[in-house]
């Protein structure tokens, strides 16, 4: 019972915003379409033709139109400059900057276009031990950073937390994990209680 209740309610938030905008838009067309009707009734006149659906499709025109003005316009009038100033507040706190853009490069990471944890690999941290470490490739470019060739960049998460360690290792010492990024997150967060589905 709880299950269909749940499904109804995500019905209903997926049903009624559509539905509002649907109806605001008709009638918004229908409004618009009756004030062009007395411009429509004269063109029919001195054309001799019945064109009373020309006043609906210049109201939907004159709509869609209208729609694209505001959307251009709240995007330089609200969206650019909230940015702007959002981003001048954070160079005047320089460790609020810092995690804030640390945050958003993770969620990025996760959901953007840049895959940060899409190479799971099984890491040797200590030269003498057999003891292996799961972490994730996230640079194999260590210039920038004038290390020497042959090592990467592993991010290694840390189990029940949203935390984790970075470590610059030798290539030598990490084994690719045959197995999807996703999957092994959910092994490593879980302290290896779940469940890797191939």
């Amino acid at each position: 019972m709880n299950v269909l209740v749940k499904y109804f309610l995500r019905g209903l938030l997926y049903i009624i915003p559509l539905s509002l905008t649907i109806w605001i838009f008709f009638f918004l067309v229908k409004y618009v379409g009756q004030m062009m009707t007395p411009v429509v009734n004269e063109v029919n006149k001195v054309i001799d033709l019945d064109l009373n659906w020309l006043s609906t499709v210049l109201a939907v025109i004159i709509i869609c139109v209208l729609v694209i003005i505001i959307g251009y316009l709240g995007s330089i009038l609200i969206s650019t400059p909230i940015n702007t100033i959002f981003k001048k507040l954070l160079k005047k706190a320089p460790l609020v900057q810092t995690i804030y853009t640390s945050i958003k490069d993770l969620m990025q990471t996760f959901v953007g276009d840049k895959k940060g944890f899409s190479e799971p690999v099984l890491v040797k941290v200590y030269e003498n031990s057999n003891i292996e470490r799961i972490g994730f490739v996230t640079s194999e470019d260590v210039k920038s950073l004038s290390i020497k060739d042959g090592k990467v960049l592993v991010y290694m998460p840390h189990s029940y937390a949203i935390s984790g360690q970075l470590f610059v290792v030798d290539k030598k010492d990490v084994k690719r994990i045959d197995c999807s990024a996703s999957e092994v997150m959910k092994l490593v967060v879980s302290g290896g209680v779940a469940e890797i589905e191939k």
